[in-house]
């Protein structure tokens, strides 16, 4: 990152499954990952140091753009992050996972740079990473997002083709990306 100085929020939730089926869920490749919006992650492969995009189901349009930074089955997954549709600087998540009393608890950490105001990037994060640890305990426990998080889903797809042209996958190349953190890293 451009700056030492990076805003953290932290979000907890307890799972009740296994520590291998929550990572399953958090690195899946394969489908769209209803608990994150629908995205599909689309990578090279994860390992630290791959990009990865999370792309729509069809594939037309990236929303989130970043690279592996850490990855350590089943306890830890870390990437770089960047709206598509944002100007904002690099932020970073990270995925913490720890066997807990017959489940698992599950640690969602956001990262963006200090800036004088809160970033548009920040106050996405803030709201979406609710969403995603609500989802992906009720997607791991009960094989379904929470109602309100499949009215969101809904929505999502019925106004899929309002993204803005700056989030089409075809100015998301994984060359781009790679670029793009070196760049900003």
């Amino acid at each position: 990152m451009t700056t030492n100085e990076m805003r953290k929020s932290i979000y907890k939730v307890f799972i009740n499954a296994s520590i291998d089926k929550v990572w399953s869920e958090i690195v899946n490749t394969d489908s769209p990952r209803q608990f994150f919006f629908n995205g599909q992650c689309d990578t090279p492969g994860l390992a630290v140091g791959a990009p990865m995009a999370m792309r729509t189901p069809d594939g037309k349009y990236t929303s989130v753009v970043g690279e592996v930074t850490e990855f350590d089955p089943p306890n830890r997954y870390a990437h770089t992050f960047k709206f598509t549709h944002l100007e904002d600087a690099l932020g970073k998540v990270t995925y913490n996972l720890e066997a807990k009393h017959g489940g698992t608890e599950f640690t969602l950490i956001s990262e963006n740079p200090a800036t004088a105001e809160v970033s548009k990037t920040e106050k996405s994060m803030q709201s979406g990473s609710k969403f995603i640890c609500e989802n992906l305990k009720a997607l791991v426990e009960t094989g379904k997002p929470t109602f309100s998080g499949r009215l969101i889903l809904g929505i999502i797809k019925l106004t899929q083709g309002l993204s803005p042209k700056s989030a089409a996958s075809e100015n998301w190349t994984f060359q781009r990306i790679t670029e793009l953190h070196r760049k900003e890293a």
